[in-house]
C-alpha cells in the first residue's frame, strides 16, 4: 500500500519563499520596479521553469531594458550572479540567486554581509566614479541617496556609457531647471537612440541644435510670434532646411509672403516653401541656382579644403615626427585642462595655470621647429575661401554671408568635377 499527495498544477495557487534578508537589508531602499522584477523571477526559479527576460518584461508591463537593469543592480548589490553562457554575448546568461543566509552564516572564508551599499561602495573606490557623483551632487545641489547612486551606475553599465558622459547629461539637465534622475535618464536614453555615446559627440549635437533654434526664433519673430513652437512646427520646419534644402533666408523670404494675412500660419509658409522646392527651388540671384544646391556647394568645398589640410598635415609629421608628438600632447593636455576646470580640486588655480604653461611652451617649440623647417605657422590649419563664414555661408549673427551670392552654377560644377 503506497500513500500519495496530490500535487497542484496551478503555480499561481503555489508559495514563494523570500528571505526575510532580502526585505530588510535590499528591498527598502531598492527601485520599487527592480523589487517586482526579483520576485516575480524568483518565483519562476523556485518552480524551476524557464522565463526570459522578455517573458518578464511583458507579463510586468516593462520595457525590457528596465529588466536588465534590473539584474545589473541586483548582481551590484550582490544578491544574485549572471551565469554567462556566452562570452561573445553579455546579454546571454542565466540569473542565480544567491541564498542570503549563506552570505551571512556560510561556511566560506569569504562570506559576509552585504549592505544594501555594497555595490555602489565599491565603485565609490573610483576616482573617476566619485568625480561623477561629486559633480552631480553639485549640479543638483543636494546629496542623492543611495537609491539615485545605484541608478546611476546602472545607467553606465546598460547604456555602455563613461562616467563623463553622464556628469555631462547631469550638468546640462541642470541648466535647463531639471535636477532629478529620472529626467536625466529620458534626456540619456534620447542621446543613445540618436547615435549620440560620447561627450564630444552630444556637444556637437546640442551645438547645432541651439543654432536650429536661433533660426526657428527668427522665423517666429518674422511672423510676429513671441511663442514657443509646438513638437508639430518644429518637424515642419526641420524639413525646410533639412530636407527641402533651404537657407533661413529663403525661409525669411516666404515669411514676407504672409505681409497682408490676418492670421498667418506655418501650414500657409509650407505650403509657398513645398511649392519652391517642387519646381526646382527657389531661384536665387546666384546665377539661377537653388538653395539645396548651394548648401551641397559649402559642404563640397568645407571637405575639400579639410582634407587639403589633412594632407598638409601629414606632410610636416612626415618630415617633422616630433610635431605629431607635441600636437598629440597639447590634445592630452587639453583633456586634462577641461576635467580639472569642471572639478573641485583644492588646488585647481593652480593646476590649470600648470597646464596653461606646458600648453603655451609647447605651442613655442612648435613655432620655432615649424619656422626652422620652412613652415608657415598656419601651415596646418584649413584654408576656408570665406574666412567670414569659414564656407558655411552664414555668418555668427545667424545672417547670410555675402560669399553666397558669388556662387553660380558653374562654381558648383568645377568643385563637383574635383570630387
Amino acid at each position: 500500500m503506497s500513500f500519495y499527495k496530490e500535487k497542484t498544477i496551478d503555480y499561481f495557487l503555489l508559495d514563494t519563499k523570500v528571505e526575510n534578508m532580502f526585505i530588510n537589508e535590499y528591498m527598502v531602499s531598492a527601485p520599487g520596479e527592480y523589487v517586482k522584477v526579483y520576485l516575480f523571477a524568483l518565483m519562476y526559479a523556485e518552480l524551476e521553469v524557464d522565463f526570459s527576460n522578455e517573458d518578464i518584461a511583458k507579463q510586468l508591463s516593462m520595457d525590457i531594458e528596465d529588466v536588465l537593469k534590473a539584474w545589473t543592480y541586483w548582481e551590484k548589490m550582490g544578491i544574485i550572479r549572471k551565469a554567462r553562457k556566452s562570452p561573445d554575448n553579455p546579454l546571454d546568461y542565466d540569473v542565480v540567486f544567491v541564498l542570503l543566509k549563506d552570505m551571512l552564516y556560510g561556511s566560506h572564508e569569504e562570506a559576509h554581509v552585504v549592505s544594501s551599499d555594497h555595490g555602489i561602495n565599491a565603485q565609490m573606490a573610483n576616482q573617476e566614479y566619485r568625480s561623477m557623483f561629486d559633480r552631480i551632487e553639485k549640479s543638483f545641489g543636494r546629496v542623492i541617496s543611495g537609491t539615485e547612486m545605484g541608478e546611476v551606475l546602472s545607467w553606465i553599465n546598460d547604456f555602455e556609457i563613461e562616467p563623463e558622459f553622464v556628469a555631462f547629461a547631469v550638468e546640462y539637465c541642470a541648466r535647463k531647471k531639471k535636477k532629478t534622475v529620472k529626467y536625466v535618464e529620458a534626456v540619456i536614453r534620447n542621446w543613445i537612440s540618436d547615435g549620440h555615446r560620447t561627450v564630444e559627440d552630444i556637444q556637437q549635437h546640442i551645438g547645432h541644435m541651439e543654432e536650429r533654434s536661433a533660426d526657428y526664433r527668427r522665423i517666429f519673430r518674422a511672423l510676429g510670434w513671441s511663442r514657443n513652437w509646438t513638437e508639430e512646427e518644429k518637424r515642419i520646419m526641420d524639413e525646410w532646411f533639412d530636407k527641402m534644402g533651404f537657407s533661413v533666408d529663403a525661409i525669411l523670404d516666404a515669411c514676407s509672403k504672409t505681409t497682408g494675412i490676418s492670421n498667418p500660419n506655418i501650414n500657409y509658409i509650407n505650403k509657398v516653401l513645398t511649392s519652391w522646392y517642387e519646381e526646382g527651388g527657389r531661384k536665387t540671384a546666384a546665377g539661377e541656382v537653388s538653395g539645396a544646391d548651394i548648401n551641397r556647394y559649402y559642404e563640397l568645398l568645407r571637405a575639400k579644403e579639410e582634407r587639403e589640410a589633412a594632407q598638409r598635415r601629414e606632410k610636416v609629421y612626415s618630415r617633422l615626427p616630433q610635431i605629431r608628438e607635441m600636437d598629440e600632447e597639447e590634445s592630452r593636455l587639453g583633456a586634462s585642462l577641461s576635467r580639472i576646470l569642471v572639478s573641485d580640486r583644492v588646488d585647481k588655480k593652480e593646476a590649470i595655470e600648470q597646464i596653461r604653461e606646458q600648453i603655451d611652451e609647447l605651442s613655442a617649440q612648435r613655432a620655432f621647429l615649424m619656422t626652422d623647417n620652412g613652415f608657415e605657422l598656419d601651415y596646418m590649419d584649413v584654408k576656408y575661401q570665406c574666412p567670414d563664414c569659414k564656407d558655411t555661408g552664414k555668418l555668427e549673427t545667424g545672417e547670410r554671408c555675402p560669399c553666397h551670392r558669388e556662387i553660380t552654377q558653374q562654381k558648383i560644377e568645377a568643385l563637383q568635377k574635383t570630387e
